[in-house]
This record gives C-alpha cells, sequence and structure tokens, in this order.
C-alpha cells in the first residue's frame, strides 16, 4: 500500500514529531473529513506500506530521524517557487530549500524526489520572463539531484479566490509559452516537465503528460513491480495514483495565498492549538463517539523479475 501525507498539509514543516512518533507506534489514525465521527485506522507496519509520498515546501524538520523511514520506499515532492513573502508568507528561502532538496536527494535518491514548481501565477511582480528567468536558475542548481519536475497553473477554487482575491486565470498564450520554454530548459538540465491536472495540452512541447504521482513513479522509486488496484482518478484530467492520506485539512502554516486546503487562517490556527503530538490522529483526540474503521492493507509489489529494474 501506498501512504499519502501530503495533499491535506504539510506534515515534514510542521508535525515532523508527530509523524515519527506514529512510525515508532507503527499505526496512525484519520478522521473523515467529511464525516467526523468515522475514523480510518491504518497500520504503517513495512509489511503493508510499501511507499510513503511526502509533499513538503520545507523537507528539514524531518532529517534528524531519516533513519526511520529506511524500512520504506519513499517519494518525495519538494515545491520550490519563485515566489517572496507576498504569496508564502512562511516558507523558507528558496536558496535554504535548494539546499536542503540536494540533502534530501542525495539521502534517499534522485529517483525518489521530484521539484514541484506550481502553482504557477501571473502577476505584475511575477511575469512570464520572471518565471522563465528564475526556472533556468533554479533548474541548474538541482540538476543532477532529480529527473522530474511538475508544474501547474493556479486553480481558483473557492477558498483560493477568498483568501487571494487578485489571483487571476493564467492567459492561454502565457501557459504555452511558459511550458515550451520550461521543457526546453529543463532538457538542458537533464529533467522532464510533468504538467499535473493539465490534460494532454502541452504534449506538443515535448511535456509529459502521463500524470505525477502515477505507478512509473512510485515502481522507479522503489526499484520493484507494483500491482495496484483499480482506482477511478479524482479528476478527469488527472492520472495520479493516490489512496491513504493521513493529513487534515485547515492545518497548514505556511499561509500561501493559493492554497486550496485551508479555509482561513483563523481555523488553522484553532486546529493547531489541538494538536496533540502524542495523539494518533494529526488533530485532537479519538472521542468517545467516533467509529474505527481498520483500513484494508496489503502490499502491492511484485517482485517478479523484470528488465526494467536491471
Amino acid at each position: 500500500m501506498i501512504i499519502q501525507t501530503g495533499m491535506r498539509t504539510d506534515i515534514p514543516a510542521f508535525f515532523s514529531e508527530w509523524f515519527y512518533k506514529r512510525i515508532q507506534e507503527g499505526f496512525v489514525m484519520v478522521r473523515n473529513p467529511y464525516n467526523t465521527t468515522s475514523v480510518t485506522r491504518y497500520s504503517l507496519s513495512p509489511e503493508v506500506v510499501d511507499l510513503i509520498c511526502f509533499c513538503s515546501k520545507n523537507p528539514a524538520p524531518m532529517f534528524k530521524q531519516m533513519d526511520l523511514l529506511k524500512p520504506y520506499g519513499q517519494y518525495w515532492f519538494v515545491t520550490i517557487t519563485p515566489y517572496g513573502m507576498d504569496i508564502e508568507p512562511n516558507v523558507p528561502s528558496k536558496e535554504k530549500v535548494m539546499e536542503d532538496f540536494i540533502h534530501l536527494s542525495e539521502n534517499v535518491g534522485a529517483n525518489s524526489i521530484g521539484w514541484r514548481y506550481d502553482p504557477i501565477l501571473i502577476n505584475d511582480k511575477y511575469s512570464v520572463a520572471k518565471h522563465i528567468s528564475d526556472f533556468e536558475r533554479m533548474a541548474g542548481k538541482l540538476s543532477g539531484y532529480t529527473d522530474t519536475c511538475i508544474i501547474s497553473f493556479i486553480d481558483l477554487y473557492q477558498k483560493v479566490i477568498r483568501n487571494f482575491p487578485k489571483a487571476k486565470t493564467v492567459k492561454k498564450q502565457d501557459r504555452h509559452t511558459i511550458v515550451k520554454e520550461f521543457v526546453s530548459i529543463a532538457d538542458t538540465y537533464g529533467m522532464k516537465i510533468k504538467p499535473c491536472g493539465e490534460g494532454k495540452e502541452y504534449e506538443i512541447y515535448g511535456a509529459d503528460c502521463s500524470g505525477c504521482m502515477t505507478k512509473g513513479t512510485y515502481e522507479k522509486a522503489i526499484g520493484c513491480k507494483l500491482d495496484l488496484p483499480k482506482k477511478k482518478p479524482t479528476r478527469q484530467e488527472c492520472a495520479c495514483f493516490l489512496t491513504g492520506d493521513i493529513g487534515s485539512y485547515n492545518t497548514c502554516s505556511h499561509f500561501c495565498r493559493y492554497c486550496y486546503a485551508n479555509y482561513d487562517k483563523r481555523t488553522v490556527l484553532q486546529n493547531q492549538r489541538l494538536h496533540d503530538p502524542d495523539s494518533p490522529l494529526l488533530i485532537g483526540n479519538i472521542m468517545k463517539n467516533d467509529v474505527i474503521h481498520e483500513a484494508k492493507q496489503t502490499s502491492w509489489k511484485n517482485y517478479q523479475l523484470s528488465f526494467d529494474f536491471l
């Protein structure tokens, strides 16, 4: 099975102590965000967890106990954009995150880490030309430490519109200019551009539109075939295979203006006060009315010899 940690919050940045306690105790519980009395219990045994997928803007707090992750396959997505505190108020400096990216790549291997340059937004400060210039500088720095760069353009969800009313959809001409230039630059530095949730529109420029959290991505990371169960994609334009996210919405303190996972800052701060590092839940504790369900888990590894991994 694959455990996801980053679709709802940034666990490495803000909850690393809690996460490592869950690893040591061997299980985690997750409250259903749409049915709050329903709780799922996941085993974290390496016998059933084939890979843990992380998404973070600041992986450094995880570095102290990385040895605890050695029994597991890992895949890391680290987001590095050109935005400053006006857009990403609590994200560390980009130079620091790039150094941490390199350190992480040296620890887990270049096949187990991808760079996310997303979401791409355009305004007076962050022009098309600036994105292209900053992307080239970052790609040069990260060259050799990953072969994958995920990109996407800002989506104007209701939460985004409320928290970032000045955000605008990126014009089609600008999107095509950016992708075309990014593909060319990435190729120079040994990387492949993978648009996330953008359909097949950019294949004409050489972008890999097969998805980012895919079967192939995971297999390459662990060096083993996976027999994944059939699962419908969360969005028609998305080919990613997503299961078992252990995070919680309204808990990320980066407070990025474009965030889809936070309702507002006040709600995040309220939830932070409910966080207990010793609880099996990320936020709060088990209540007497909770109904706990045991997740059905099994290893998906297929050890049959394959020349793809030789």
